[in-house]
């Protein structure tokens, strides 16, 4: 009973910084500790190159990317989730590697091995620029030039992936996306630091300091995005196959949302994967995962 009573009392004496906090951790979401890869293509058997994918026309570090060689007409580009790096990936890779596909596996800004970014601004647009900057440099070589490209994004990271679609001109063939997007952007953010995402340190994650903090962090989020969400229906959002894969168990971005958007969308499929959490569907489910990923690409990057 004292502890609990200390506690509160802590957090109502740390509630004055709470907004201060929140606003720290909103910049944090976007730059956050760098984790090394755990693991590497080759430690899943699979070969490939390093790449490095310049970033507006700017020499020096940019995107670094693993490039693993397939099918030189069906490429596959895949991103991450947020905080997280390329080799969170490698289990899709693997899967679209044995199918045949050219995979491409990107760092985001400020993540894995790619540049830092300090901006705390446009934050959507920057990262569609990573999206866009990779598909560019895939199309930009030689045994890629006529390839039919398709993008698959992760967690919060599948909102530029699916945002990219407003460019018209980097059109892309298929788009796919694992455990997101959702309808309403405060929530995911407000689910992500309530998760853990963000480190909320002592008083202040407990007692009245805390919902200070994540709604604060949450609203501070949405707004550096600076995004018109969700993008009107035209042009590509129109003629581009989609697959949404979600979780029934997924309290980070959950399926209700997920379906909510995409079925403002005429090419959209969803796929909710029973018993399954937050990016967890290629685990929880492996034989259905496979099957729907590689049935979609197969309809939509076949000649």
């Amino acid at each position: 009973m004292a502890t609990g009573f200390l506690a509160k009392a802590a957090s109502a004496v740390t509630l004055p910084v709470a907004p201060l906090y929140g606003a720290f951790l909103s910049y944090m979401i976007y730059h956050p500790p760098r984790r090394p890869h755990h693991k590497k293509p080759a430690d899943l058997g699979l070969t490939s190159t390093d790449v490095n994918v310049p970033l507006n026309g700017q020499q020096g570090r940019g995107l670094h990317v693993w490039l693993i060689p397939g099918d030189t007409e069906r490429v596959v580009v895949l991103g991450h989730g947020l905080g997280l790096s390329k080799s969170a990936s490698l289990a899709q890779a693997r899967l679209l590697s044995e199918a045949g596909y050219t995979v491409a596996m990107f760092d985001h800004r400020n993540h894995g091995k790619s540049v830092a970014d300090r901006a705390g601004w446009g934050m959507s647009d920057r990262h569609t620029d990573d999206v866009v900057a990779v598909v560019r440099h895939m199309r930009s070589m030689d045994e890629y030039a006529t390839a039919r490209i398709a993008i698959y994004g992760f967690s919060i990271s599948t909102f530029p992936s699916f945002y990219m679609l407003k460019r018209e001109d980097c059109p892309v063939d298929a788009v796919i996306f694992d455990s997101g997007p959702a309808l309403e952007l405060a929530p995911l953010f407000r689910n992500f630091v309530a998760a853990g995402g963000v480190p909320i340190p002592g008083p202040l994650g407990t007692g009245p300091s805390r919902p200070v903090v994540e709604t604060v962090a949450s609203s501070a989020a949405v707004a550096m995005l600076r995004v018109q969400w969700p993008p009107p229906l035209g042009g590509a959002y129109e003629r581009t196959p989609m697959l949404f894969l979600t979780g029934e168990l997924d309290t980070m971005i959950p399926a209700s949302g997920v379906r909510a958007l995409a079925e403002r969308y005429p090419l959209a499929e969803v796929h909710t994967l029973p018993d399954t959490e937050h990016l967890q569907g290629i685990k929880t489910q492996p034989e259905t995962y496979a099957e729907t990923v590689l049935g979609f690409l197969e309809r939509t990057l076949k000649d």
